[in-house]
């Protein structure tokens, strides 16, 4: 027993803690969205890389409370010690294995290095030990800032614009104020190694250690998560580094349908979906897309088309890939989950907004507000229902 009172220590674009309560009311309140989101059929087994926060782990959830999936996770997360919770992903995945447990249903975690060659032969062996089985529905949703390889050599991946320097509007997280920011462009190297631990080489590196080990279901399918976004945060995003990196893994996507059909038979195939924007660690970190998203979830809001990250996935089982569904794609291949942000009808408002943000009307252009709820949210923090003055249990296991 380890019982501890956890407050929020949130600074900028990191928090230091996580609330294990508030995290198990958010698996809850995604499993709920989950059940009501009318997902037809079953699914076998599911494998999710990255499956502990966002879109990861939404995914997770939907395939095993909505379609009954053996669903198997890998995340890369602390575990809770005598004097610090564990992070939330932690206990979002622990949450969801306790309930799938109670439930009569398979799901567990493995916690590891997604890249590491050790942590995908740890999912070959579980594949094959008898609690899962070849799969067939392989989610990919990793989000990593380093990537170490097999010879030890460490790539990071960079924020940065390509070409010239970026300057541009930004947020200052702490004082709460529109900003500029300036960043300069990055280097030749600075975008390999983007490319090398966002891009497609890893996702490939999974399906192809799946076809190696016979477990890929006959008719399986591949799907990795993507993100274009809106003109406003393109010289530091999509023509930026990380844009360079998503560009590569959505290239990868030809080569991974080709091995899926190789070894899964003709009715297997692999996209990539591109899905709207959504408040995580990781995007609040990048200087204009904390403001472009408080803009956009204010508009959408407004317009009535607003997703959150459960949404969102419940939306693409349902209506591009669940089983026996067959997607719709762009010119280019890919599932546009984007598709409502995308409008016209939001970008034109959202570009207006643009140009007319200052701190005086940020209040009337942006909803600031929802977005410091929703990053509040991923730790485990401003739920309704917990009692944040009373100690908790923070020692969790992973797998129930």
């Amino acid at each position: 027993m380890s019982l501890q009172v956890i407050q929020p220590r949130i600074r900028g674009f990191i928090s230091l803690t996580a609330h294990p309560d508030g995290c198990a009311a958010n698996v809850r309140e995604q499993i709920e969205t989950i059940e009501r989101g009318d997902l037809q059929g079953s699914l076998g087994t599911a494998l999710v890389v990255g499956s502990t926060t966002g879109y990861g782990l939404a995914s997770a959830l939907a395939t095993c409370f909505g379609y009954g999936a053996k669903t198997l996770g890998v995340g890369f997360e602390k575990a809770p010690s005598e004097d610090k919770p564990g992070t939330a992903g932690w206990y979002n995945a622990a949450e969801a294995s306790r309930l799938a447990k109670e439930r009569g249903l398979t799901y567990r975690t493995i916690n590891g290095d997604a890249f590491d060659a050790a942590t995908k032969q740890e999912v070959v062996d579980a594949l094959k030990g008898g609690d899962f089985g070849p799969v067939d529905l392989f989610i990919y949703s990793l989000a990593a800032p380093r990537r170490k390889g097999a010879d030890g050599t460490i790539w990071n991946s960079t924020l940065k614009p390509i070409g010239q320097p970026y300057d541009g509007k930004a947020f200052d997280l702490r004082s709460e104020t529109i900003t500029t920011a300036s960043i300069e462009a990055a280097t030749d190297e600075e975008i390999e190694s983007t490319v090398k631990v966002m891009g497609g080489e890893d996702w490939m590196d999974w399906l192809q250690t799946l076809a190696s080990a016979g477990l890929l279901a006959e008719g399986a399918r591949a799907i990795a998560y993507s993100y274009i976004g809106p003109e406003v945060s393109a010289p530091i995003y999509r023509r930026g580094t990380i844009g360079k990196a998503k560009e590569h893994l959505e290239e990868t996507a030809p080569a991974a349908d080709a091995l899926m059909k190789q070894h899964a038979g003709p009715s297997a195939a692999a996209w990539v979906s591109v899905n709207k924007s959504v408040v995580t660690q990781a995007s609040a970190a990048i200087p204009a897309v904390p403001l472009y998203m408080s803009v956009a979830f204010r508009v959408m809001k407004d317009q009535g088309v607003h997703e959150g990250v459960v949404e969102q996935i419940v939306r693409l089982f349902h209506d591009q890939v669940g089983p026996g569904i067959e997607p719709r794609v762009d010119e280019h291949g890919r599932i546009r989950l984007d598709d409502r942000e995308m409008a016209d009808s939001v970008q034109v408002v959202v570009a207006e907004s643009w140009a007319n943000l200052s701190d005086e009307t940020m209040p009337l252009l942006a909803d600031w507000e929802g977005y410091k709820e929703d990053f509040a949210k991923l730790f485990g923090f401003g739920v309704d229902g917990v009692n944040y003055d009373a100690p908790t249990e923070v020692d969790r296991p992973l797998n129930a």
